[in-house]
């Protein structure tokens, strides 16, 4: 018999997944991760992990394929990454955000439940579900006050974390992780956007990918789209930051955790970073798109890392602006 563990990455594509997935390997698991079916397996974020891991098609939307992975490996650790992730996207596919955001969750639940209940559960939970929250700072005491389709799908998969891990005595725990970025990161977020826009730019880049709304990235005369350039968000560095969901498996009793900064900044700070590392002046290359705009906005608000500090000896160690100039770096090798 083996004793090397076997984690289940529900969602392995993801920047998170991906990033989830080097780290339990280097930790000597054995990784399942999930993948929508599909006639490719390949995905950027996952090219360097194919024979590594083994990968199964499973779908949040499908219990039976959720219910098939987890009963074939009886997974010791199940981490749940997946969801229709952006929160621009949830006000114009509101069913899907709610299927998957919101239901997906319990599906995977009542799979360990079924199939593997000994197996311990990490659900990515988001700042969102704190909507606009007055408050300086969060911590996992802060009311929920969703104000997003995603935000709300989010809060209603934390309540159900709580509600399995009360219910049925399950080690079930929900990550509230604030936004975290990387060159994994997908375009359709505004870190990324900012990092390939200055790299698409500054390498005069003749055909640049697609925004959110189907049109260039980068338009013919040179500018980014952005939405709210005043927006403020506490960024961390995602590859620090799947740590600290492993960290919450290790621990003896199951408890959801606040993962941040406790530090904000502006998109247009971003903007600025951004460019400044490629030698441009962002206020020459970037403008503002009423389409790109979000029915409601959330405030500004900070994650208070201090409990994850305390009882899992995690803290950020990337800083904002190292942050997005690594982004800035990678795509400047990616968009040549």
């Amino acid at each position: 018999m083996s004793d090397k563990k076997t984690a289940l990455i529900i969602g392995v594509t993801s920047q998170d997944g991906s990033y989830l997935a080097d780290l339990l390997l280097e930790k000597g698991y054995k990784v399942v991760g999930t993948i929508r079916r599909t006639t490719s397996f390949h995905k950027d974020n996952i090219a360097h992990l194919l024979g590594k891991i083994t990968i199964e098609a499973a779908d949040l939307t499908d219990p039976e394929s959720i219910n098939q992975v987890v009963d074939k490996y009886k997974p010791d650790e199940v981490y749940n990454i997946a969801a229709q992730s952006v929160p621009a996207d949830s006000w114009s596919h509101p069913f899907y955000t709610a299927e998957v955001t919101a239901l997906g969750i319990v599906r995977v639940l009542e799979a360990v439940r079924h199939f593997a209940p000994k197996a311990k559960v990490y659900q990515a939970t988001s700042r969102e579900i704190f909507g606009n929250i007055e408050a300086e700072a969060a911590t996992e005491k802060t009311p929920i006050d969703g104000n997003n389709p995603y935000g709300i799908a989010k809060a209603y998969a934390h309540m159900m974390v709580k509600c399995y891990r009360e219910s049925y005595n399950m080690f079930v725990v929900g990550g509230i992780l604030f936004n975290h970025e990387s060159p994994r990161r997908s375009l359709h977020f505004v870190t990324r956007k900012i990092s390939s826009g200055a790299a698409i730019i500054k390498n005069k880049v003749k055909n640049p990918p697609v925004n959110e709304l189907g049109e260039p990235l980068v338009d013919s005369e040179g500018k980014l789209h952005m939405g709210l350039l005043d927006a403020k968000r506490d960024w961390g560095y995602a590859k620090e930051y799947v740590e600290a969901m492993w960290l919450m498996l290790q621990q003896d009793t199951p408890k959801d955790y606040v993962i941040g900064t406790n530090t904000t900044n502006t998109v247009k700070e971003a903007c600025k970073v951004a460019f400044e590392h490629v030698g441009l002046n962002w206020e020459d290359h970037v403008v503002t798109n009423e389409k790109l705009m979000r029915p409601t906005e959330i405030k500004e608000l900070k994650g208070d890392y201090s409990l994850a500090k305390k009882e899992l000896g995690w803290e950020p160690k990337t800083s904002f602006e190292e942050l997005i100039k690594l982004m800035v770096d990678a795509d400047l090798e990616r968009f040549k």
